[in-house]
């Protein structure tokens, strides 16, 4: 797994803040544009908080929401893992809110009143404690679907070895020549060998034909 690189820099970042209480962050947004950033205020409509997905789909979008505030951020993703950095904004640190904030994802937090010195290793201890948490989920997600593909791997192998009469290392030969050829990966391409129509797997073993002399299951032909 490659780390993603450290960002030190927040030139051309846009940071959202939501807060019905702007008197005790008013710091904030002049600690935020000295730092590059622009800020942007999202309407809070009955507890709840849209985000377009211009924001959400943006590699350069922070989200900083009061943890004092009852709201529901529309969107954001699934709990502990959302689509944006964000730093919580603590007033009252009873664990309810905490736990609300947690529970939006926050990798940061802010006390309220907000003092400039504290804006800028809290902006980058929370935008990039969320890119290490996005890389390590991706790395898992993928680790999964690649282990749950083998089951679809070792069903297409032995399918093979029995149209084709063959071992298992010249079954798994044709298997990844195959989905080089379709630019999946052997699992992705296992998965849909084995979706296919009845009759689909002698096709692609006739289509493929042989590599080299195979061993096969009755000593060879």
């Amino acid at each position: 797994m490659t780390e993603p690189r450290i960002i030190q820099n927040f030139l051309g970042y846009r940071a959202f803040v939501v807060s019905e209480a702007p008197a005790y962050i008013t710091q904030l947004d002049t600690s935020l544009a000295k730092l590059g950033l622009g800020v942007s205020y999202p309407a809070v409509e009955g507890g709840t908080v849209r985000l377009g997905e211009e924001v959400l789909a943006s590699d350069q979008s922070v989200l900083f929401v009061d943890a004092d505030l009852n709201l529901t951020v529309e969107g954001l993703g699934q709990e502990r893992l959302p689509r944006i950095p964000v730093i919580g904004l603590i007033g009252v640190e009873a664990p309810s809110r905490l736990k609300a904030i947690m529970r939006l994802g926050a990798t940061a937090t802010l006390r309220k009143p907000i003092y400039g010195g504290s804006v800028y290793s809290t902006l980058f201890v929370g935008i990039n404690a969320f890119r290490q948490r996005r890389t390590m989920a991706l790395y898992i997600e993928e680790h999964e679907r690649r282990r749950s593909g083998r089951r679809h791997l070792m069903k297409a192998i032995v399918a093979v070895m029995k149209a084709a009469d063959c071992d298992e290392d010249a079954a798994y030969d044709r298997l990844r020549r195959e989905s080089m050829r379709q630019r999946l990966s052997v699992e992705d391409y296992c998965e849909k060998f084995m979706r296919a129509l009845p009759g689909a797997h002698e096709q692609v073993v006739q289509a493929q034909g042989t590599t080299s002399p195979e061993k096969t299951k009755h000593g060879g032909k």
